[in-house]
């Protein structure tokens, strides 16, 4: 039995779950999330907690079952605190900016860098080297935070880039100066 899968989901406070036809409904105090589960998997409510089932212990059935459970409990954890993602840049000159809703990155290229986040994710910068961003939908905020990264990753001899903020870059040590010597 899946260790992840056979866990109930608690339901907070404030929080209202329909299920309806293979889609399941997270409404919270802001936002309501939905999701379309595999039809392999049952998935009941009761007033207190949501448990999802699986037919049998095929392989794709318990794959299903870990995964729909971590979906629906993202869901439930984003619509009752949402997610962040932090984002610092490094570099000589390397800054963002807002303009409007949309990101506006200088990372050493001869243009401007723009991202705007899809519906559900806000982004702040509050200083010019952080990235804040936040959404109750954690699949957005960090594809969104990884598309912000890729602009430029950080490099592995100076550190330039842009980073996430628990991230650690591994540094390289450059030419010897005396290395034929």
């Amino acid at each position: 039995m899946s260790r992840i899968g056979k866990q109930p989901i608690p339901i907070p406070a404030g929080v209202k779950v329909t299920i309806n036809n293979g889609t399941v409904s997270v409404q919270g105090k802001n936002t309501t999330l939905s999701l379309a589960y595999h039809p392999n998997m049952k998935v009941q409510a009761d007033g207190a907690a949501i448990t999802v089932t699986r037919p049998d212990d095929e392989r794709q059935n318990r794959a299903l079952h870990g995964l729909t459970r971590a979906l629906i409990n993202n869901m439930v954890v984003g619509v009752t605190t949402g997610y962040t993602k932090k984002l610092k840049i490094e570099g000589v000159g390397f800054q963002a900016a807002m303009d409007g809703k949309t990101v506006v990155l200088t990372v050493g290229f001869a243009n401007r860098i723009r991202h705007t986040p899809p519906d559900g994710v806000t982004v702040a910068v509050p200083d010019p080297t952080t990235i804040v961003v936040t959404g109750s939908d954690k699949q957005k905020v960090g594809q969104f935070a990884a598309e912000v990264r890729a602009s430029r990753k950080p490099e592995p001899y100076k550190g330039k880039g842009i980073r996430y903020e628990t991230e650690t870059v591994r540094r390289k040590e450059g030419k010897s100066f005396a290395a034929g010597k």
